[in-house]
């Protein structure tokens, strides 16, 4: 047996069993699992150990250590990134040959590498809303003073957000946390995301997986107007009239729609106090997310719990209408979720349940109930709705992504070993 140390941010009992004297190509584990996964520089392996999946990548100690940090302190900003759990350094073989170090991760459920998204059950218009969740993933990282400098489809992971996408960061192992970015290190960092995603979509295009008359130059350089609309909706001063002063809670409303809130606003007089300078000080994502949580204990993505929201408004609405007088927000979200929320879940054989989590299953079976009564005339109701999608739909998915393999792995993608 060999040396190691391992540090880890929870109980990690099982896995100290896992082979850490050698190299991690050579694992050959039972624990070892494929899901679906991107292009990697460095090898990467998923491990069950405790019903959780973790993912397991070789480097040098000080990229290991460095990476570890990074997504603890995005992860403290409430940036979309995959969750460290530990490290494993000072390692050596049973000769004593030094190996190594590795970082451990968990895996984040239900996510999908950008190949995977092309090639399996496909959204409407998925390059437009591909880009969207990119831009807004970077919009976060700037905010948060993180410089990427390797931006890629391939470091990124994608949940499905209730008909748009979320994207997480999965790789930080070249980027920079500062106080602050400037103008020329956000503008750098996004040259060097659009010029990978051309690649990454001339690639897809290659295999078949693009159509044949798109432009993956197009679609790359698409990227920053989105980020550049987002970034200055969140960050630029506005200057209103003084009897204009509804538009600076107006810009509030507009934010919160976008997913942010804001946590301090400033507001100036200029022009002999003709005029006010509306000044967004500190901007935090997960508005809805926050709301939600408060009013039911669910914890979901933005655009779940937006469209989770605005189903607890209408049952609230119509609650309070069949009883002619208001209904308490507390006690309408205690009863829609109950009612409504579990009570379309229920109806879903636990089986295929667990195919994709319960709010982006509520979103769907709601669209789907929506286009089966705009297709027969009449509103079809909810065991109907279920059962139809669950029989033309859900049972047609593929599993949540996740098989134990049974005999040995070997390397299924490209690695580029580090010089």
């Amino acid at each position: 047996m060999g040396n190691y140390t391992i540090t880890t941010l929870g109980a990690a009992t099982e896995l100290l069993t896992l082979p850490f004297d050698k190299p991690l190509a050579e694992w050959t584990d039972p624990r070892i699992v494929q899901v679906p996964r991107g292009i990697s520089r460095h090898v990467v392996r998923f491990v069950r150990a405790h019903n959780q999946i973790f993912a397991v990548k070789e480097a040098t100690e000080r990229y290991v250590l460095r990476e570890h940090v990074l997504l603890r302190e995005l992860a403290d900003a409430s940036v979309p990134v995959v969750e460290a759990f530990g490290t494993v350094t000072d390692r050596s073989d049973h000769d004593g040959h030094q190996l190594e170090s590795l970082l451990i991760t968990r895996h984040l459920p239900y996510s999908l590498p950008y190949r995977s998204l092309f090639t399996e059950r496909s959204l409407p218009d998925l390059r437009a809303r591909l880009l969207d969740a990119l831009a807004q993933l970077f919009v976060r990282l700037h905010l948060a003073g993180f410089f990427w400098g390797d931006c890629s489809l391939s470091n990124t992971l994608f949940r499905r957000d209730a008909g748009s996408l979320a994207a997480y960061l999965v790789d930080a192992e070249t980027g920079e946390m500062h106080p602050q970015l400037s103008i020329g290190q956000r503008r750098h960092d996004l040259s060097i995301a659009t010029e990978n995603i051309a690649g990454e979509l001339m690639d897809l295009q290659a295999g078949g997986y693009l159509a044949a008359d798109a432009d993956p130059i197009e679609m790359a350089f698409a990227l920053q107007p989105r980020y550049d609309s987002l970034w200055a909706e969140l960050t630029d001063d506005q200057v209103y009239l003084s009897s204009e002063s509804y538009r600076i809670e107006e810009r509030v409303r507009r934010l919160e729609s976008l997913g942010f809130d804001v946590s301090e606003i400033g507001i100036r007089t200029e022009d002999s106090g003709r005029r006010l300078r509306f000044e967004t000080h500190v901007v935090e994502p997960g508005h809805h997310q926050r709301r939600l949580y408060a009013l039911t204990g669910l914890q979901v993505q933005e655009n779940q719990a937006r469209d989770l929201l605005s189903d607890l408004a209408r049952f609230r609405a119509k609650w309070a209408s069949g009883v002619g007088h208001d209904v308490p927000q507390d006690l309408a979200a205690r009863r829609w979720l109950d009612e409504k929320f579990y009570g379309v879940l229920s109806l879903v054989p636990p089986t295929l349940r667990r195919k994709m989590p319960d709010a982006e299953l509520f979103h769907e079976i709601a669209e789907h109930r929506w286009l089966m009564s705009e297709r027969l005339g009449h509103d079809v109701g909810r065991p109907s709705a279920v059962a139809d999608y669950v029989e033309n739909v859900l049972s047609q998915l593929p599993d949540a992504g996740v098989r134990i393999l049974t005999e040995p792995i070997t390397e299924e993608l490209p690695v580029i070993r580090d010089a």
